[in-house]
């Protein structure tokens, strides 16, 4: 049987009713037959029907053993550094997400833990990052903004020499292209914001870990700290997860054909995906992932910030947004929204330019994006970094 047809099926239908959805369970407490005597469920911090079925979805899709939902994508990473104590280190990705960095350095820092930032992309620099205090090692693949891509099994096996966790942020690829755990992954993290949830209309976090003895350990933390995913959002999840295989297909058709125009434009300066030949890890994406993605990512020639807020508020259909994923395209600018919180000379180490423009490619027709790209690109070739003149490309 099919992945997609398995899925669809291991959806449970509710056994009381009858009814093909999830129920919405939006209670808080359940009554007991006799203290500490219930039917599974006691108190919904601790445990709820709707958040069980996406957890236990979740983990089938990744190849886990237990899965666990959270309030936002950033709450999903907190418990798993709860996993470590001061002194720990983590050795991470150099152009890691900006709400990543800021919790790894504004937050576990002053308790002691410390992360080494790294060029992921060729894994001899982990190895080499790596030292006796290393307990963890955080990878984006594709990552986020510059969609480098990390040898995930390479790395694995760095990890389990070194006796690491290592942990992968899985948002990008979603499960419908990229399964880390079946990689030798132990731990992947979903902001289901985006494609997961898919329509701009929640904000949620999932955690998978390979093992059972894991799982109860953030489980614990999701229970004790209580930053849990509520019902209504739960099954928000859920249906977004019903169509995810269908609306990658369409988000990675369309992102490549855009990125492959990109390439030819006069304006455009580096162009940023995975699904090109021309990317330096393309033969690693194509061998542990089933498609690129519909993110893609370019630097202009003129690489200033005025030149970057000249394109990103010039589109129409491409609209001026934090966040992705969604069936709506979206258009950002790194270095002053995703990435802002990242000292200017740390972003830069990482590739993430003044000018690094990222685009989530929605579910509308690729020639009609195609074209409002082309007419805002075509307005800023720069003439002394101030004045833009017009072009006839499109």
């Amino acid at each position: 049987m099919q992945e997609i047809t398995r899925f669809i099926h291991n959806i449970p239908v509710d056994p009381l009713t009858g009814a093909v959805s999830v129920p919405i369970y939006q209670t808080s407490t359940f009554v007991q037959g006799a203290p500490g005597v219930n039917k599974g469920y006691d108190y919904a911090r601790s445990n709820n029907p709707t958040r069980a079925v996406l957890e236990n979805l979740i983990a089938g899709l990744e190849n886990g053993a237990t899965g666990l939902a959270f309030a936002s994508g950033l709450a999903a990473i907190d418990a798993v550094l709860k996993l470590l104590q001061s002194g720990d280190e983590i050795v991470a990705v150099d152009d890691i997400y900006g709400g990543a960095f800021r919790l790894f350095e504004q937050v576990y820092k002053k308790f002691g833990v410390n992360v080494r930032y790294v060029d992921a992309s060729d894994p001899e620099n982990i190895f080499q990052a790596i030292s006796s205090r290393t307990r963890m090692i955080w990878l984006e693949t594709p990552s986020n903004p510059t969609l480098k891509i990390a040898d995930i099994a390479a790395i694995a096996s760095i990890a389990k020499t070194r006796q690491c966790l290592l942990c992968v942020d899985n948002t990008f690829a979603s499960p419908a292209l990229q399964k880390p755990i079946a990689l030798g992954a132990d731990i992947v993290i979903h902001s289901a914001t985006k494609y997961l949830g898919g329509h701009s209309d929640l904000i949620a976090g999932l955690v998978v870990t390979a093992s059972q003895e894991l799982g109860e350990k953030i489980k614990f933390y999701q229970n004790a700290c209580g930053a849990i995913l509520g019902p209504f959002d739960s099954w928000l999840v859920i249906r977004g997860l019903e169509t995810l295989h269908l609306r990658m297909r369409q988000h990675c058709f369309s992102a490549l054909q855009i990125a492959e125009f990109l390439q030819d434009h006069p304006a455009v300066g580096r162009v940023f995906y995975p699904g090109l030949a021309t990317h330096p890890n393309h033969a690693v994406a194509k061998k542990q992932s089933r498609g690129y993605g519909g993110i893609v990512s370019f630097t202009l020639k003129e690489d200033t910030l005025e030149a970057a807020r000249f394109l990103v508020t010039g589109t129409k259909l491409f609209k001026l947004a934090e966040s992705l994923g969604g069936i709506k395209s979206l258009i950002s600018h790194s270095a002053e929204m995703t990435h802002k919180t990242i000292p200017a000379e740390r972003r830069r180490a990482g590739g993430v330019n003044d000018s690094l423009i990222r685009l989530s490619t929605g579910l509308e027709e690729p020639e009609d994006l195609i074209r409002d790209l082309c007419n805002s690109l075509d307005r800023i070739v720069v003439k002394k970094n101030v004045h833009f003149q017009k072009l006839e490309t499109c």
